[in-house]
């Protein structure tokens, strides 16, 4: 099992609960692009991701996706239609190969009842998931399609970067501020993902992009991007 994310769902659980949690389902493997769960469906089960990523999205009236958010090892999928019984709010797909621990929402339910503490964990988590839906409509009223775009980068570094001993960026060629180790994002999100994400059209982010290379920030390619300065995108993103 891939390594899990911090403060994920399943890094909370004690040895017992996650033990308890994994003899009441059974596991399932996705290929990129398969789709866990559709907006709309009724619940029957929620996933525990155990490795790869995927995308929670809903389609946008006029066409497109509406990216929600990007989940990682130990995320918990599915589980608000699980518990109040009402159609999934958003699509799943896996962005790579994926692995999860898939239960019934009834043996799910039955958990959460058998591990009161639990339920107070995904009550904090759920917290933490509005509190970032409210940050992240704030940010589309303040700042522009590349301030958007460079909150997003300075997410998927924290969350999905690893270092990277490439090439130093323009703006050290140039003489320009460090902004330390450079560091590689090993999520594939596409052009339109990310428009998705920061509610703008493709166009908007690939202008965006150019910027952030024109200052030396960052650097893209064929399923290849690298922050060479985390420093300066986040003072962007401020």
């Amino acid at each position: 099992m891939s390594p899990l994310e911090p403060g994920s769902f399943l890094a909370e659980l004690t040895p017992a609960e996650r033990g308890d949690l994994e003899s009441r389902g059974r596991v399932r493997d996705f290929a990129r692009g398969d789709t866990l769960f559709v907006e709309g469906d009724r619940s029957s089960w929620v996933a525990v991701l155990l490795s790869g990523r995927v995308k929670a999205f809903s389609y946008r009236e006029h066409g497109g996706e509406a990216l929600l958010a990007v989940r990682g090892p130990g995320a918990l999928l599915g589980e608000v239609a699980a518990i109040d019984g009402l159609p999934r709010s958003a699509t799943v797909a896996a962005l790579e190969p994926a692995r999860a621990l898939a239960v019934t929402a009834e043996e799910f339910m039955a958990f959460l009842q058998a591990h009161g503490r639990v339920s107070i964990i995904i009550m904090r988590m759920l917290c933490q998931r509005w509190r970032d839906a409210d940050r992240k409509r704030v940010e589309f009223g303040m700042f522009d399609a590349t301030g958007r775009v460079a909150q997003r980068l300075v997410e998927l570094a924290e969350r999905f970067g690893q270092p990277y001993e490439g090439r130093a960026g323009a703006a050290g060629q140039r003489g320009g501020q460090s902004g330390g180790q450079s560091v590689r994002i090993t999520l594939n999100l596409s052009q339109e993902e990310l428009a998705g994400w920061v509610g703008a059209s493709r166009e908007a982010v690939s202008k965006a992009l150019r910027t952030l290379r024109r200052h030396g920030w960052i650097e893209t390619g064929r399923r290849r991007l690298i922050v060479h300065d985390l420093q300066a995108l986040r003072r962007h993103a401020r």
